[in-house]
């Protein structure tokens, strides 16, 4: 079903329609509408992802910059404002990381309440010691397939050793699960927005630190100082020495097996980062 074709279940007319590049989950179209209004068409892989952006996009509202809905269809598709902004995937000051740690505090401090249960967002919390290890060998499967035997194993003996030392987890909180520049809206050096919650979680907020620390505190330097403070102006900061290395190992290797899940060739250069991720934190 192409753009148009969607866009008619929610009675909408574009003048232009352009996909959206380094979209991953689900397929995403820059669209101007007859009307003169820019939205984005989002269309997620699965009938149980479109109904959990919804939530979640629902449920943020009031707490979090959120693009409003302006349209959706229950086959699985999502008419969305469009943020001001664009990804913060280029140079990141220790304003603008003070900013992004301020922005994940604010996440991770929303409330859970009795109705978040029962709906479209999972509870992993209440089984965190049994989800780590489910994701983790779940994506295993299909990194054995890719990986040089030896790493491989020495992989999942580092996860194992890792594991036992974590601390416990905190929360219940909404994790992202997916928090890296490319969900960030910035303009002007300054947040504008947080995207893409087909991923979202109540669980630890441990997870949601790998992406950051690896896409901006190891690129810019003074950015891991300002991050944390950011974040210290809302709630606590939990110990991320301790957890950062077994995150990071496991992100690069969940990572490697999601590359062979999704298609290696079209994720080459994903899944080549991520090899050389895991080869260092096994160093």
């Amino acid at each position: 079903m192409n753009a148009q074709q969607w866009l008619d279940k929610v009675n909408l007319k574009a003048s232009s329609v352009k996909e959206v590049p380094e979209s991953f989950s689900s397929t995403v179209y820059n669209v101007n509408l007859v009307t003169g209004e820019t939205v984005f068409l989002k269309i997620p892989r699965s009938v149980q992802k479109f109904r959990l952006e919804k939530e979640m996009l629902e449920r943020f509202k009031g707490h979090l910059p959120v693009p409003e809905i302006v349209a959706c269809h229950e086959d699985g598709v999502l008419v969305l404002e469009a943020l001001e902004g664009a990804p913060a995937t280029g140079v990141v000051s220790e304003k603008l990381a003070w900013e992004i740690g301020e922005l994940l505090a604010r996440l991770h401090a929303i409330p859970v309440d009795p109705e978040d249960y029962g709906g479209a967002v999972r509870d992993e919390f209440s089984r965190w010691s049994e989800f780590l290890p489910a994701q983790f060998y779940s994506f295993a499967e299909d990194a054995k397939k890719v990986l040089e035997p030896e790493l491989f194993e020495r992989s999942l003996r580092r996860f194992e050793e890792l594991r036992r030392d974590l601390p416990p987890p905190d929360g219940p909180s909404f994790i992202h699960m997916d928090f890296r520049p490319g969900n960030i809206l910035v303009r002007d050096d300054h947040v504008t927005g947080i995207i893409d919650f087909e991923s979202v979680r109540i669980g630890s907020t441990e997870l949601d630190f790998t992406k950051i620390e690896r896409d901006v505190c190891q690129r810019f330097p003074g950015t891991r100082e300002a991050f944390e403070e950011g974040y210290r102006s809302v709630r606590p900061l939990i110990d991320l020495d301790r957890v950062l290395p077994f995150y990071r190992m496991t992100d690069a290797f969940n990572s490697i097996g999601w590359s062979q899940r999704m298609g290696l060739e079209k994720n080459r250069d994903f899944f080549e980062r991520n090899v050389k991720i895991l080869k260092e934190c096994l160093a």
